[in-house]
């Protein structure tokens, strides 16, 4: 795999990060840098470690992961979601609590796909190392743009940002899902 399809490849899995830390932005906006950070660490880390172990997995778990990640970042993203529209009606703006396990489930949600590439590059015999990196490196910088983006823009959605951000990850959610199972 030549270098310009592997900044492809990590372009199309960090859009769902990029499209998440828009959403995390938009209701973060006076969190500061360290939010940013660590939450582009985690994106990053989860989109490079992923493929690792989908490598690693190989032909074993092909079968399964193939059947059920879909619906498994689609209900992870559904209810993360659904629990940030309800906290958007419940909290004042200024009340939001960086909150590592939410993260941690974000990371997961957005990187499951990355587990399926990871597979399909043990099929292909393909070497994972040059393109882990820079699905990482592309994760975390596009990570970072998307909270920039959302802190930008959060101000014009006033209270109801979570609810916004709450719908983007259901939307994110629908389309992973529709994209990658027969409904």
């Amino acid at each position: 795999m030549d270098i310009l399809s592997m900044v492809f490849l990590g372009i199309g899995l960090g859009m769902d990060v990029f499209s998440v830390s828009v959403s995390r932005g938009v209701i973060t906006h006076e969190s500061g840098v360290n939010y940013t950070l660590i939450s582009a660490l985690s994106f990053g880390i989860f989109q490079a470690g992923m493929p690792v172990l989908g490598w690693l997995s190989g032909l074993e778990i092909q079968a399964i992961v193939s059947a059920f990640a879909p619906w498994i970042a689609f209900l992870l993203l559904l209810i993360i979601g659904l629990k940030m529209i309800y906290e958007s009606f419940m909290l004042e703006e200024d009340e939001f609590e960086f909150n590592y396990r939410e993260l941690f489930i974000l990371s997961i949600a957005t990187s499951i796909d990355a587990f399926a590439v990871g597979v399909s590059f043990a099929l292909l015999d393909l070497s994972i190392w040059l393109p882990v990196l820079i699905i990482g490196v592309l994760s975390f910088i596009m990570s970072i743009g998307g909270s920039y983006l959302g802190e930008r823009i959060g101000h014009i959605f006033e209270n109801r940002a979570e609810a916004l951000g709450g719908v983007i990850l259901i939307i994110i959610g629908l389309k992973i899902l529709l994209e990658n199972t027969a409904l």
